[in-house]
């Protein structure tokens, strides 16, 4: 395993004037592992003639600093069947990084990172956690997709004090001091999703889909009690899960046509989604015809499944990559130059790529690297310069952010047909849901 420093003269969200100055060459380069380039400009703040804080002012807690650099840690799953969904949050992390190094870094440091493989394994993301907070002394780590892992490591980082910036969409009823939450919780995904569908597809017959694993199910357990509860005349017609890596729906297609229900609702994740699509497709089931509201499938997801074999269904979800805003416009440019032309990027690419940046305001607002002060600085930040838009952290360590549809088209992209209003204050112990 390598340790790697990232540094890129990139499109940094902080600096609009860098954003017209593309250097291809040299973020490949980068992208590669070349040196640190210097500091742009002095920190509020700072006392050293360099304009960097001292080492002993800044870190009291013994983490990986030194007087040029911080050390975080990265962890997903590049191998097994979530690699699929967890490449495009390591891709987003690593271009944060360079972004904010090209910048000058965090309070004065380059920051280093540690990447570390999960393997869609949970006991094997508990065991890396564990080694990048007690080995390595990580400032921080950015990682984990589905809850399962995310469970998996909750205890190592509470255990030693670590602090994890999480990406993903997840079902909610969890807070941890130790865990920031830039995805979102069930309240602003599934239950304005459902809304939605029901009024205005006036969809009253669900059937519900989804992996064996936490997420899938406590989501539908969510859903469940909305379309019960909440949505008058609606009921659940059928619901089914599939392990993880699962690649046989036809038994479940068949249902489908036995029930006939006016939405399939699904949380499917991984692999699983090519499969998935491509045998309703073959079966016939005509998705701009029957329609399908998913929870899990991003365009990460799509570039898989092929959009000739999706076009037609709906994912509700915080962001996707054809929203219209200069903030998006200008990090897909710098992601599409950091990684080529036909990568993509879904809604958990984008909350993964507001880790660092969220950190990095946490530790300037701090002066300090410590842990309990990054956490205790934390709440109340605003990051007008989000992909998505702006965003805030709440006290409960989750973002207030906006819901949004989106259409899945041919060309793998998603047309955003209806999004909230205003932001949705995350809930993630609703009242009536658990």
């Amino acid at each position: 395993m390598t340790v790697r420093t990232k540094h890129m003269a990139d499109h940094s969200p902080f600096d609009a004037s860098d954003m017209d100055t593309p250097r291809s060459g040299l973020r490949r380069r980068l992208l590669q592992g070349m040196a640190a380039l210097p500091a742009a400009a002095l920190l509020p703040g700072t006392s050293w003639a360099d304009g960097k804080p001292a080492t002993a002012a800044i870190d009291k807690t013994g983490l990986a600093v030194t007087d040029d650099t911080v050390t975080v840690g990265i962890l997903h799953s590049s191998t097994g069947t979530m690699a699929l969904s967890e490449t495009g949050s390591i891709e987003a992390e690593k271009l944060a990084i360079s972004q904010i190094n090209a910048a000058g870094g965090v309070l004065g440091r380059q920051i280093k990172y540690i990447q570390e493989d999960g393997a869609s394994d949970w006991p094997t993301f508990a065991e890396k956690a564990r080694k990048l907070l007690v080995n390595d002394k990580c400032a921080t780590v950015f990682g984990c997709w589905t809850s399962a892992s995310r469970k998996a490591v909750l205890p190592v980082f509470e255990q030693y004090n670590g602090l994890l910036y999480y990406p993903t969409f997840y079902e909610g009823l969890e807070q941890s001091k130790n865990v920031f939450y830039t995805g979102q919780e069930a309240t602003q995904q599934i239950i304005a999703g459902l809304d939605w569908v029901n009024k205005v597809k006036g969809a009253k017959t669900f059937y519900l889909i989804g992996s064996d694993y936490i997420w899938p199910r406590t989501s539908m357990k969510i859903a469940r009690k909305h379309i019960e509860n909440h949505l008058p005349g609606c009921k659940v017609v059928g619901e089914d899960y599939f392990p993880l890596g699962h690649t046989q729906f036809n038994s479940v297609i068949n249902k489908f046509r036995l029930k006939k229900p006016d939405v399939i609702y699904a949380a499917v994740v991984g692999g699983s989604n090519v499969a998935f699509y491509k045998q309703l497709k073959a079966a016939g089931i005509d998705l701009s015809k029957q329609t399908v509201l998913t929870i899990s499938v991003t365009e990460d997801e799509v570039l898989g499944i092929g959009g000739e074999n999706i076009a037609g269904a709906y994912s509700c979800m915080k962001y996707f990559q054809s929203l219209k805003n200069p903030n998006n416009e200008k990090f897909v440019a710098a992601f599409k130059e950091a990684y080529g032309p036909k990568s993509v990027i879904g809604d958990v690419t984008q909350a993964a790529y507001l880790g660092p940046f969220l950190w990095k305001m946490a530790c300037e607002k701090a002066g300090s690297f410590d842990v309990d002060k990054v956490i205790a600085a934390s709440p109340g930040l605003e990051l007008k310069t989000a992909p998505e838009g702006y965003v805030k952290i709440d006290p409960n360590h989750h973002l207030w952010s906006r819901t949004r549809v989106g259409q899945a088209q041919l060309d793998g992209q998603f047309k955003v047909v209806w999004e909230t209003p205003d932001l949705i204050k995350p809930d993630p112990f609703p009242k009536g849901y658990q």
